[in-house]
């Protein structure tokens, strides 16, 4: 006995198989192409992102500038110590300035001749070329040591000038400002007078007012006059008083 299958019934089955199988592989297109997509996105863009940024201000954080340290117009032939920022960076003498590259920003830089140091602040961009040159304040340094730190007067020296003397006085400023500064003069002295022929004993006084300019030193003379007599005698002549305005 044969089994007879209707035709209609394998067509059916074929369709409702084939069928079944595009449902299946569209479901798995459609749930795993947005998974990958989001995968992607979230896994790779974003740490990128953030590696560019950093490296970004690493860059700008170590930008340097230029600065050159010089002593160009000192007589002194000596090599001078720099210090930057509290730390010896190197040397400078007349005729080798030194060239730095440092970071940007605010920074201190001294240069030191024996025991006496000089200090100057300055900020560094990159792309820019800084100078300093520390002649003019290390030259006054030198013209001035440190017993003439102040503005001060005193006297040189002194010599007989008819019924009087003559006294050399030194002005010395060493200030940032030009000074108007006076000094009271005094000697004691003894004579013989011209009617009584009696050795008599006074003191000549006199007052040299003085404009100084700033990092000046001038020596001025002050005439002090005796009274009428002979056979003068004199003692050292002394400063009284100094005023400086």
């Amino acid at each position: 006995m044969k089994l007879i299958v209707p035709v209609s019934l394998f067509f059916a089955v074929g369709c409702i198989l084939v069928t079944g199988c595009i449902t299946v592989t569209n479901t798995n297109t459609v749930n795993a192409t947005p998974t990958t997509r989001l995968a992607s996105f979230s896994n790779a863009s974003v740490p990128l992102l953030n590696k560019t940024m950093n490296a970004t201000d690493n860059s700008t954080s170590n930008l340097k500038g230029s600065l050159r340290v010089s002593v160009s117009g000192i007589s002194n032939p000596e090599t001078l110590t720099v210090v930057l920022d509290n730390e010896q960076v190197g040397t400078v003498k007349p005729d080798a300035p030194l060239y730095l590259l440092i970071s940007e920003g605010n920074h201190s830089v001294m240069v030191c001749m024996r025991e006496v140091c000089e200090q100057e602040n300055v900020t560094t961009r990159f792309g820019k070329y800084v100078t300093v040159d520390f002649s003019e304040r290390l030259q006054k340094d030198v013209k001035f040591p440190k017993p003439f730190a102040q503005p001060t007067a005193r006297i040189l020296d002194y010599f007989k000038n008819g019924n009087g003397i003559s006294v050399n006085i030194e002005f010395t400023n060493p200030s940032k400002e030009d000074l108007m500064m006076s000094v009271d003069v005094s000697c004691g002295y003894s004579y013989i007078d011209d009617r009584t022929h009696i050795k008599m004993g006074d003191s000549a006084r006199g007052v040299l007012v003085q404009n100084v300019k700033t990092g000046q030193r001038i020596t001025e003379l002050l005439d002090l006059h005796f009274v009428n007599g002979y056979s003068y005698s004199f003692d050292y002549p002394v400063i009284q008083e100094l005023k400086i305005k």
